[in-house]
């Protein structure tokens, strides 16, 4: 990752000076396609890139919100490739039946560029970089978080009735963060997947999902849901229900929202794992250098991301959880 960033930085001291060496510089244009707007952190994202491309001196983006319908990203991509931009930003709905439109976007030599979900023919076509989030890495931290917490509770010698929340079926968040969540529960034999089921990556759904499980399983003992819009709408299930979120059902979500974090804080959540929406720090060198001329391998770039959660502490696969009170001034989404 910092080789990466290095050469990032060089590119873009380069392109630097050329800009200033030219009398006049044509206009970059940079399609958008984004799936929509189904969470606090998809905002964050979209805001976050849309402000890097429009705050540039000399790009202009033309944004299409999918309203989470893969028929309508085809759609923007097709425009996209008629209107004849120079660079092509996606994020996928889900992970599969792209293969045809991108295929189309390599033959009109369009820049690809894919954000965050990452489609699973990847391998077949060409793209110029990639950013994402290590879903397999934050599901198995979900887990990890758990089981670490209730070993400190002194309750392994118990079975821990666990229910998973899961992301959008079929989108890259949603099959990683799963994957990640199902190989770290082998090593905690005690936590007991009693329910599994999707909440759409939605507070609503989220909501909606909680108080049918509260109605038909007879003890819940832990939520892991995949993202923390998810695990806010549960909480107002849990609520609801008349118990007390954090305590009666400990709680750990995903993308570590400030809103997460005001949970964490208020004791209705237990910990939410990092997945970063802030691409615009690495997307801007990123154009600027195949501007340049520099070209990028097919690695997927994933930023640096931390476990936060109500005390500090806990151990977790590449990291040690750190407390959500000490750093909420810091969180920008």
């Amino acid at each position: 990752m910092k080789n990466i960033m290095k050469k990032l930085l060089v590119s873009v001291l380069g392109v630097t000076v050329l800009a200033a060496s030219s009398v006049s510089v044509s206009a970059v244009t940079i399609g958008f396609s984004q799936i929509g707007q189904e969470s606090d952190w998809r905002t964050a994202n979209t805001d976050d890139v849309c402000a890097a491309i429009e705050n540039h001196e000399g790009w202009e983006l033309v944004y299409s919100d999918g309203q989470q319908k893969q028929e309508n990203q085809i759609q923007a991509l097709n425009n996209f490739i008629t209107q004849g931009v120079d660079y092509i930003l996606f994020t996928g709905v889900v992970s599969s039946g792209w293969d045809e439109i991108l295929a189309e976007v390599n033959e009109n030599e369009i820049p690809l560029i894919l954000l965050d979900r990452i489609p699973d023919c990847a391998d077949k076509i060409d793209y110029a970089a990639a950013f994402g989030g290590d879903f397999p890495l934050e599901g198995r931290r979900q887990i990890q978080w758990v089981g670490e917490y209730m070993k400190a509770q002194g309750r392994d010698s118990e079975d821990v009735n666990v229910v998973i929340m899961e992301g959008t079926t079929g989108s890259d968040a949603q099959v990683g963060r799963t994957e990640g969540n199902l190989a770290a529960l082998e090593d905690y034999p005690f936590l007991k997947v009693v329910e599994q089921n999707t909440g759409n990556f939605t507070r609503a759904e989220g909501q909606a999902l909680m108080e049918s499980w509260l109605k038909s399983v007879d003890d819940i003992d832990v939520l892991v849901a995949q993202n923390d819009d998810m695990a806010l709408g549960a909480v107002d299930a849990i609520k609801a229900a008349g118990l007390v979120p954090g305590e009666d059902i400990i709680i750990v979500g995903c993308d570590s929202v400030k809103a997460a974090f005001e949970a964490i804080v208020a004791g209705e959540m237990n910990a939410t794992i990092e997945c970063t929406p802030l691409y615009g720090a690495f997307l801007v060198p990123t154009i600027e250098a195949l501007e340049a001329g520099e070209t990028f391998d097919k690695e997927i770039i994933h930023p640096e991301e931390g476990v936060f959660d109500a005390e500090g502490g806990i151990e977790v696969e590449g990291t040690v959880s750190v407390k959500a009170a000490d750093v909420i001034d810091e969180r920008v989404y």
